[in-house]
């Protein structure tokens, strides 16, 4: 039987896109035909335990490919018959390429993400995403602007053989109506107030502290409007100070971490989603790309996306959000245009079905049947 061998950092019971994007894909892919390689975590064995396929966590908690790191995956590559291979984001772990080919792995495929853009501008690391490249069968990419920027550091072939993997929504789990009554109840806040939600981890490229400094002009036109802050990060001390300091008191409400089941609820609580993302350290931080704008949209809520990096590719009708341009002002004044429009849901976009996960995991399987042309 042919198997993959998913070699990843980002994998549960980590927290965050890519770790969501490599779950979704190894979920689609018949549970017989996939093994996992990757760190430890705390609560992976729990987690662990109740997937289809088998997991081995290497001893360390970041996985990097050193000589005995390689010789333990190997190891599992050549236990499990994998003859197949994908690494969940293509730098650094792409550089264990080639001792997985000469241990049988006739077909590897690299994922892409925000951080091969600056392992593409920088002289050692690029030279070292050229290496894994050439290493690799196939490179993805999850945005166009991504790709623009990761395919100059590769050479001919490998930029030839690029294909887009870009991660999706699950409409049946994100939709009008899927449980934000619930929240809403749960929370303390009233059916008919207006909420603006964020989803997303606490981190300051995500841009939660630009939505509380406009909140006071949202409110001065709101006053029972609600600032819904799901998720929780290394930012979050720093924002709540930011909240006491402005005075916005109750209608700030940060949840903290919510289990994977129940974003689909937190978002449905939300009248507007804004996450007004921006690219941070001189460009090497960018948000590559954006589930949670698709999400937003497959509950039927307008979207207010930051211009980072490839976030505004996932606006799928200008009619349902914008792209904001300018800073805190321009925030403060779409959150009111969409607020103002009110609040009946939008049929969510037919476009969505192009990014499913399903259409996601079928590019993916399109690849390893070496087909080059794949449809985006």
């Amino acid at each position: 039987m042919s198997r993959v061998l998913v070699v990843t950092n980002d994998f549960p019971t980590r927290r965050g896109g890519i770790e969501s994007f490599v779950l979704a894909l190894c979920e689609r892919m018949p549970a017989a035909e996939v093994v996992v390689y990757t760190a430890s975590m705390p609560g992976d064995r729990v987690h662990d335990a109740r997937l289809p396929f088998p997991v081995y966590r290497d001893p360390s908690r970041t996985l990097l490919p050193t000589p005995a790191a390689t010789r333990r995956v190997v190891e599992v590559l050549r236990r499990h018959g994998c003859d197949r291979v994908l690494f969940g984001a293509s730098a650094p772990l792409g550089l264990m390429a080639p001792a997985l080919r000469r241990a049988g792995a006739r077909r590897i495929v690299a994922l892409t993400h925000g951080h091969e853009v600056w392992w593409a501008k920088a002289p050692v690391t690029r030279r070292l995403l050229r290496r894994i490249g050439d290493s690799v069968d196939v490179m993805t990419y999850v945005s166009e602007w991504c790709r623009e920027r990761i395919a100059p550091a590769l050479s001919p072939r490998a930029r030839a053989g690029m294909a887009r993997v870009s991660p999706g929504v699950d409409t049946e789990r994100f939709r009008p109506g899927c449980g934000g009554a619930e929240v809403r109840r749960r929370l303390g806040i009233v059916p008919d107030a207006p909420v603006v939600v964020c989803t997303a981890r606490l981190v300051r490229r995500k841009g939660q502290d630009a939505l509380i400094r406009a909140w006071p002009a949202v409110l001065d036109a709101h006053p029972g409007a609600r600032l819904l802050l799901v998720g929780d990060g290394p930012d979050r001390r720093r924002l709540e100070r930011m909240a006491v300091r402005r005075g916005l008191g109750s209608s700030v409400i940060f949840t903290g971490g919510v289990s994977w089941h129940e974003v689909p609820a937190y978002t449905d609580a939300g009248n507007v989603f804004a996450m007004p993302c921006r690219t941070r350290l001189l460009g090497l931080e960018p948000e590559a790309w954006g589930i949670v704008f698709l999400e937003a949209q497959a509950c039927g809520l307008p979207v207010i996306i930051g211009r980072s990096g490839g976030a505004p590719e996932t606006l799928l009708d200008p009619a349902g959000g914008e792209v904001l341009v300018g800073g805190q002002q321009e925030l403060s004044e779409a959150i009111l245009r969409r607020l103002r429009a009110g609040t009946a849901r939008r049929r969510p976009e037919a476009s969505l079905a192009r990014w499913s996960w399903q259409q996601a995991a079928q590019r993916l399987s399109a690849l390893w049947d070496q087909q080059v042309d794949v449809p985006s």
